[in-house]
């Protein structure tokens, strides 16, 4: 019997390839998930989908590429859709039967539906674009409201990137990446540093709930400092050599022999001037054979303008990103993603063009996902608040007292940083002061009205109620007494792993009163 492992998986789904990743919870390492003709190399995935009609079973990844030859492949066929999902600005010119948002859900269904079974998996992280952070989110959360498991979580691609291979958190780092369809260079900004709390994962899912929109928790994505790009890659490159010797080609088998020499040629074993044959279907549909070498690569792709394109694209970022006061100076890694990045031509160029930065070029595919699984961590250990605790203050204009919210209902917790809070006397000659908690309701009331004998929620509902905690209160004294209008105690709450409600006490010259245990949250 096949042993099961239980943990987390990780899906970057890409615009040329997806990449699937676990990771165990009782082993560090991570690996490359295999699924029988989906999967092109483990854990690789080509981002296709070949659906007909509802009625028949849709094929992805390798097995939809091998559809592409067949008639009617300009309906059935989908790729390139990716980058349109939560994209309001790009317009789509559609031939073929699902619109992008649907390509990414039927893609993303049947991948989920063929995970081997020896894989149980506990947490699904989920990759997302930092430019279309908000509508990718969306189009997200509807597609994992169906999906069987208990914790899904949510981070951003430069992050994710960052943290793939190891840059500290507060870098500025240039991203390239050139991938089947694109090429995408943006500057970003990762959390933290300088005593800031570092990236998390935004969860979407706790405990089987969703929490998508009750969440609190600051999304701490990456800052864009700059961005750009164009709708040219590895396919254009394939096409280019194929023009090179079949100009005017026009059978598509052509430009997967294309694809499989580019990626050979990439190889930094392989030497300058050697030359290595590829067969290629001419217009009589008869199979020739020519050669080509790096050097003639090189010559195809200098002639075909992409260095000048890059350089295009390269001073662009650059004009952008001074106008956020970044230059290059600033930069602590440049980080090449996607497989037109690992052209020799290509690591030549950015190194001459910014010699002075350090260069990281990680496993180009799966480094994205890689990173996902390396901020679960920052997921596993925090939970949602079902219910919000406040403190009993005294409105010294309307003479009566309320409840002000320390943490609201739907933040996660161990809290990251304590909430502050100064209090004032609220009488003359105070120096006594009652700290009261209260809570809401776990479940919220809502009016009912009938119209015409049919029960309807009134559209205007009642504030949460909230209830005092049982437990005794705490009383501080302070030796100096003070008057209304005066600060004079500073109050830091926490939530501990534990889920006590804990309070450091200080006086207004910041000396130490104490740390006290109001309670247990639950």
């Amino acid at each position: 019997m096949e042993e099961k492992l239980s943990g987390t998986l990780a899906i970057d789904l890409g615009n040329t390839n997806t990449v699937i990743a676990f990771q165990d919870q009782q082993d560090i390492n991570s690996v490359l998930v295999e699924i029988p003709h989906i999967t092109s190399s483990p854990g690789v995935i080509p981002t296709a989908v070949w659906f007909e009609e509802p009625s028949k079973v849709p094929k992805i990844g390798i097995s939809a590429l091998k559809m592409r030859r067949n008639s009617n492949s300009d309906l059935f066929f989908h790729s390139n859709f990716k980058r349109l999902i939560g994209n309001p600005i790009e317009k789509i010119h559609q031939k073929n039967i699902l619109n992008p948002n649907e390509c990414g859900e039927t893609f993303f269904k049947f991948l989920w539906a063929s995970i081997p079974d020896k894989y149980e998996v506990k947490r699904l992280v989920l990759t997302a674009p930092i430019d279309t952070y908000k509508g990718y989110r969306e189009w997200l959360v509807n597609i994992c409201k169906e999906t069987n498991v208990d914790e899904i979580a949510l981070v951003d691609e430069p992050t994710a990137a960052s943290l793939g291979i190891n840059v500290p958190f507060g870098s500025k780092i240039m991203t390239l990446d050139i991938g089947g369809s694109t090429i995408d260079m943006n500057i970003v900004k990762i959390e933290g540093g300088e005593g800031k709390s570092g990236p998390i994962a935004e969860l979407l899912k706790f405990k089987g709930n969703d929490v998508s929109s009750i969440s609190k928790q600051k999304v701490r994505c990456a800052e864009i400092i700059g961005k750009t790009g164009s709708k040219i890659g590895g396919k254009d490159i394939d096409q280019w050599i194929v023009e090179y010797f079949i100009p005017n080609n026009i059978y598509p088998i052509n430009l997967l022999k294309a694809e499989e020499i580019k990626c050979k040629l990439s190889s930094s074993a392989i030497k300058y001037e050697n030359k290595y044959p590829i067969k290629l279907l001419t217009e009589q549909i008869q199979e020739k054979e020519f050669y080509l070498s790096k050097e003639i690569f090189e010559k195809i792709l200098i002639e075909n303008n992409l260095l000048n394109h890059l350089n295009s694209l390269l001073k662009d970022l650059l004009n952008q990103a001074r106008g956020k006061f970044c230059t290059v100076d600033d930069l602590n890694t440049i980080i090449l993603v996607g497989g037109g990045t690992q052209i020799p031509l290509i690591k030549e160029w950015i190194a001459k063009k910014i010699s002075k930065i350090e260069i990281k070029s990680p496993p180009p595919i799966e480094s994205i996902a890689l990173g996902a699984l390396a901020m679960t961590p920052g997921v596993k250990i925090r939970d949602i608040l079902n219910k919000g605790l406040s403190i009993k203050l005294f409105n010294r204009r309307e003479q009566k007292n309320f409840w002000h919210p320390i943490f609201c209902k739907g933040q996660t917790w161990p809290t990251e940083t304590p909430y502050k809070l100064i209090l004032q006397a609220s009488k003359n000659e105070q120096n006594i002061f009652e700290i009261i908690i209260g809570e809401t309701k776990k479940e919220r009331e809502y009016d009912v009205i009938f119209e015409n004998g049919f029960p309807k929620l009134s559209e205007v509902q009642r504030e949460e109620e909230i209830i005092k905690w049982d437990k005794k209160s705490l009383k501080i004294k302070l030796e100096k007494k003070s008057n209304p209008g005066e600060d004079n105690l500073k109050l830091f709450f926490k939530i501990t792993q534990e889920a006590d409600l804990l309070v450091r006490c200080f006086d207004i010259k910041d000396e130490f009163l104490g740390e006290y245990n109001l309670g247990n949250i639950f």
